[in-house]
């Protein structure tokens, strides 16, 4: 599964906080250029490094703007996964349980295979443990990434690979959480064939009712 990060809380009728939806008439290049420029901020200083004037610098939009449509860097961070959240990512559909949870995982392992790949998912995580818009919006973007994936166990439902009862979400969480584990508590290196045992795992914990729902 794709680990690149969505989203801000969606904005309620009555008021929103700067960064949790479009302003009117903000355009798509814009929002691209403040997106480009708080990742490239995030990989290079982390979020404590990460300032507005950096993000004017690199985006070339004035920083009365910026304040004025995302309110700070809180509100321009939260977009940013806003944005990774609106991908056309989809779950792969290989024609078997087993299949699709390999691949999944190993999409994780690509998302970490080299510092490039890596300093967006990464920069976003530590950003979350020093701000609560930033939290909400990487829980958001995970909710999001693991609602798609319900397709999987759907699949493997109709195939009689899972129980009708399966939580597709606790699923597809424990594919993940092993390589998530090394990457960000242990700091040891994934690769394919931790990826393939993560997957092998899942596999045969569903098959003996474990991620049956409760």
């Amino acid at each position: 599964m794709s680990t690149e990060p969505s989203g801000a809380k969606p904005a309620s009728s009555v008021s929103a906080a700067p960064g949790t939806r479009r302003p009117g008439g903000r355009t798509a290049r814009t929002r691209a250029a403040v997106r480009d420029a708080v990742l490239s901020g995030l990989a290079d200083h982390g979020y404590p490094g990460l300032t507005v004037e950096y993000v004017a610098d690199h985006s070339g939009v004035h920083k009365t703007t910026l304040y004025r449509r995302w309110g700070g860097l809180e509100g321009m961070v939260a977009d940013a996964l806003d944005m990774a959240g609106e991908d056309t990512w989809t779950p792969p559909d290989t024609g078997s349980l087993d299949g699709d949870l390999r691949e999944l995982a190993r999409e994780v392992v690509e998302s970490f295979a080299d510092d490039a790949t890596a300093a967006a998912p990464t920069a976003f995580v530590a950003a979350a443990f020093q701000s609560a818009r930033a939290a909400d919006a990487l829980h958001a973007f995970y909710a999001k990434r693991f609602g798609r994936c319900e397709a999987v166990v759907e699949r493997a439902v109709e195939r009689g690979e899972a129980a009708p009862d399966t939580d597709a979400a606790a699923l597809v969480r424990a594919v993940s959480a092993p390589l998530l584990l090394r990457v960000f508590i242990t700091r040891e290196p994934i690769d394919t064939a931790l990826a393939d045992q993560a997957a092998a795992a899942a596999v045969a914990a569903t098959r003996e009712g474990a991620f049956a729902r409760r």
